[in-house]
């Protein structure tokens, strides 16, 4: 039977778990597989948007946060070819360097579906319902 709503506890552990294997996948590159190594970071980043999402919008449809995440992954990507010194320096911050990326690249669009998928996939998994 499907709730309502996403469980607000159960999702910020989803998304913290996200957040930190995507940091730490950035953060020991040497010890990964070079796959791994190349491709974890921004595939997590947008499982992570696909959680972070249902946290905020606990009664939307798996396929509107899906559709959602996805967005918000394409205007972030996009973003990375706009060079302006204040989004820069924005970047330049840890935080920033986090959330937004440094260069448009073709293959973490790749990523963002695979993670946007593997959200589905936690959220089928949790919930225990075929995606609305």
């Amino acid at each position: 039977m499907r709730s309502s709503r996403r469980n607000p506890l159960v999702w910020l552990g989803l998304f913290g778990l996200a957040a930190c294997l995507g940091i730490s996948s950035r953060r020991f590159t040497a010890d990964l597989p070079p796959f791994v190594s190349a491709y974890a970071g921004d595939t997590l980043w947008a499982t992570a948007v696909f959680l972070g999402l249902g946290l905020l919008l606990p009664t939307a449809s798996t396929r509107r946060v899906a559709a959602l995440a996805m967005i918000a992954s394409l205007v972030v990507e996009i973003s990375q070819l706009y060079k302006a010194r204040w989004i820069d320096a924005i970047r330049r911050t840890k935080l920033g360097g986090l959330m937004l990326g440094f260069d448009f690249v073709w293959s973490d669009l790749l990523c963002y579906a695979a993670g946007v998928g593997l959200g589905i996939l936690i959220e089928r998994s949790v919930r225990g319902t075929e995606p609305s």
